[in-house]
C-alpha cells in the first residue's frame, strides 16, 4: 500500500477579484488541490473572467472551469444591466448606511454555490472556499455569516453525502471577518500578485493603449483603495480617476 500524503481538495469559487485571490493564496498555503469555478452572467466587468483565467494558471489549480450562466432580466442588477447606473464617489459610511445597492445581483451567491456544491458531491470533495466578507461587503446580504450557516445546513441535508454521512460538507470563507486591508496584507504575506487582481464596476477603456484602466469611483474601487491605503501596501490598480479618498 501507498504511504503517501493525501493532498486534500477544495472547490473554489474564483472570480479574478481581490477577495478570491487572496482566498485562493489562503487555500495554496494550506496544501489545497483546487477545482476553480468562473461564472460568467452578463457581467458589464467581464475583465474578471480574464483575470480568474491567469490566476487559475497556478500550480495550487489543477483545473479551472467557466460556467455560463443564463442573463439576467433587464432591471435586476448595474451589474449587468448597462442601462442601470453604478453608484459612484459615496463615502463609505454612505456606502454602509445605503443597504442594499442596486449593484447586488439576485441570488448570485446561491446560485454560484448551488454549482459549486453539486460539483463537490460529484467529485467526492467535501470543501467549498469563497472570498466573502461580513465586514467591507457593500451591504450584500448574500455574504454573511447567517447565510453562509444556512447554505451549509441546506447542503448537508440535500445532498447524499450528507444524508448518508460519506462526507461533511463545508464553506471555508478564510476572509469572511477581516477588513479589507487585512485581506489585503494577507495577500501580501502569501505573494499573491495583488495587481493581477480586478475589483472596478465599471471599466474604462484607454483608448491610447486599447487596456483596461478601473474607473476609481465605483464602490468596489472605493473600498479597494482605501484597504491599500489603510493596509499601508502601495496600490498597484491603474485607475482611470484617482480615488478621493486617496487625494491629497
Amino acid at each position: 500500500m501507498g504511504g503517501g500524503v493525501r493532498v486534500p481538495r477544495g472547490v473554489i469559487l474564483i472570480s479574478g477579484g481581490l477577495d478570491s485571490a487572496v482566498t485562493a493564496g489562503v487555500a495554496r498555503s494550506s496544501g489545497y488541490s483546487l477545482v476553480g469555478l468562473t461564472f460568467v452572467y452578463g457581467q458589464r466587468h467581464s475583465i474578471e473572467i480574464e483575470r480568474a483565467k491567469e490566476f487559475a494558471q497556478g500550480p495550487e489549480f489543477e483545473s479551472h472551469h467557466i460556467i455560463e450562466l443564463q442573463p439576467f432580466p433587464k432591471g435586476s442588477s448595474s451589474l449587468t444591466d448597462e442601462g442601470m447606473e453604478i453608484p459612484k464617489n459615496r463615502e463609505s459610511d454612505e456606502i454602509d448606511a445605503a443597504g442594499i445597492p442596486s449593484t447586488y445581483v439576485p441570488a448570485r451567491n446561491t446560485i454560484f454555490l448551488s454549482q459549486a456544491l453539486a460539483w463537490c458531491e460529484a467529485l467526492d470533495i467535501s470543501d467549498i472556499f469563497l472570498g466573502v466578507n461580513a465586514l467591507d461587503y457593500s451591504g450584500y446580504p448574500d455574504c454573511r455569516p447567517e447565510y453562509l450557516k444556512a447554505f451549509e445546513k441546506m447542503a448537508r441535508l440535500a445532498t447524499r453525502v450528507g444524508v448518508e454521512g460519506t462526507s461533511e460538507l463545508r464553506l471555508r470563507a478564510p476572509l469572511l471577518h477581516r477588513t479589507k486591508a487585512e485581506i489585503i496584507q494577507l495577500g501580501a504575506q502569501l505573494g499573491v500578485p495583488l495587481e493581477k487582481t480586478w475589483s472596478c464596476y465599471s471599466p474604462v477603456i484607454d483608448k491610447t493603449k486599447g487596456t483596461a484602466l478601473a474607473c476609481g469611483e465605483c464602490d468596489s474601487c472605493l473600498l479597494r483603495a482605501k484597504g491599500f491605503q489603510e493596509a499601508q501596501v502601495p496600490d498597484p490598480t491603474p485607475y482611470a480617476k484617482k480615488p478621493f479618498r486617496e487625494e491629497a
